[in-house]
């Protein structure tokens, strides 16, 4: 049997969780105050979730960057593999929020999707818009 300790963060309570695992699956889960808490440890402990948030190279616009999350949790395991696949693209001023930025991220149903509006504007070599 494997016992995880882990610090549950699905409300602000904030209760310190004991799971004991057996052949890869959760047997018990102590210490949480509500259904959520189990909820989470069942998830955390077995496959962790994360929503990756991140930024994007942005083509003609008035910023460089645009930021994005997913818009729902991915494997964390995958996180060092998105970031890679993140880093190869670049999307086209006008960026509004909301956006898809890149649909269905290395298989796993969550599209990127952009947090910030970027508006089209040509910027000097050192930053400011012209």
């Amino acid at each position: 049997m494997i016992e995880k300790r882990i610090l549950c963060v699905s409300c602000p309570v904030g209760c310190e969780l004991t799971v004991r695992i057996e052949n890869s699956r959760v047997v018990r889960v102590e210490g949480n105050r509500c259904p959520r808490g189990k909820r989470y440890a069942e998830q955390e402990a077995v496959e962790p979730m994360r929503v990756l948030p991140t930024s994007v190279r942005v083509v003609g616009g008035d910023r460089p960057l645009v930021s994005v999350k997913t818009d729902r949790p991915i494997p964390r395991k995958l996180l060092l593999e998105a970031m890679d696949e993140i880093r190869r693209i670049a999307t086209r001023a006008p960026v509004k929020i909301g956006d898809v930025v890149l649909a269905d991220l290395l298989g796993t149903g969550a599209n990127l999707v952009a947090t910030r509006e970027i508006r089209v504007g040509a910027r000097t070599e050192h930053g400011a818009l012209r």
